[in-house]
């Protein structure tokens, strides 16, 4: 049976960075459980060694993460973002240990890449990956902009911000002014 490839990618990580597999070995033998709903659960069991391996699927774990759906999006926007997208839950020490790790451990694409093509050729793919995501970002930014300045101002479907600040300001003043001629409704109606 071929390992799961979440397992595969976790352990190549741990692999690289021997303080990340030093981190883990305190917690040898507890079982992680990884939800990401509609997706089945993975259990990781936590090895001596520091790596991980695939716990029975009636382990019980130490350690629930639970991915949110609004992960992936959240990724885009930033680590903090990506966090309150998810939940952990048991073992204190663990959970810090790994929030850690996830804040922490990253993956060295370029050293990876230079085994295949050398060192030069991998640096110069990396950097041209990253100015191709920048403007992967920026395009989608621009375009998110454009479509909400043709929904507010060709068709509106969306109100702009001082509108609804107008808008609001309007409401509580009329609510205030309510309040006011009830009051003196009660007033007139009690000395009558």
């Amino acid at each position: 049976m071929l390992p799961h490839p979440g397992i595969y990618a976790l352990n190549h990580l741990l692999n690289a960075e021997a303080w990340a597999r030093d981190k883990l070995k305190p917690y040898a033998g507890q079982c992680v459980e990884f939800r990401s709903p509609p997706l089945p659960a993975l259990y990781l069991v936590i090895l001596d060694s520091g790596l991980v391996s695939r716990a029975a699927q009636d382990a019980v774990p130490n350690l629930i993460v639970t991915i949110g759906p609004g992960a992936l999006p959240a990724s885009l926007r930033g680590e903090d973002t990506l966090m309150r997208e998810i939940g952990i839950d048991g073992n204190a020490d663990l959970a810090g240990t790994v929030q850690y790790l996830f804040r922490h451990l990253r993956w060295d694409l370029a050293e990876d890449l230079s085994k295949v093509f050398g060192d030069v050729l991998a640096q110069r793919m990396v950097t041209e990956g990253r100015r191709f995501a920048a403007w992967n970002r920026e395009a989608a930014g621009k375009l998110a902009q454009n479509f909400a300045e043709y929904w507010i101002e060709e068709q509106p479907l969306l109100a702009r911000p001082a509108d609804v600040r107008q808008f609001l300001a309007e409401a509580d003043r009329l609510r205030d002014d309510l309040a006011r001629l009830e009051k003196r409704i009660e007033n007139l109606t009690g000395k009558a």
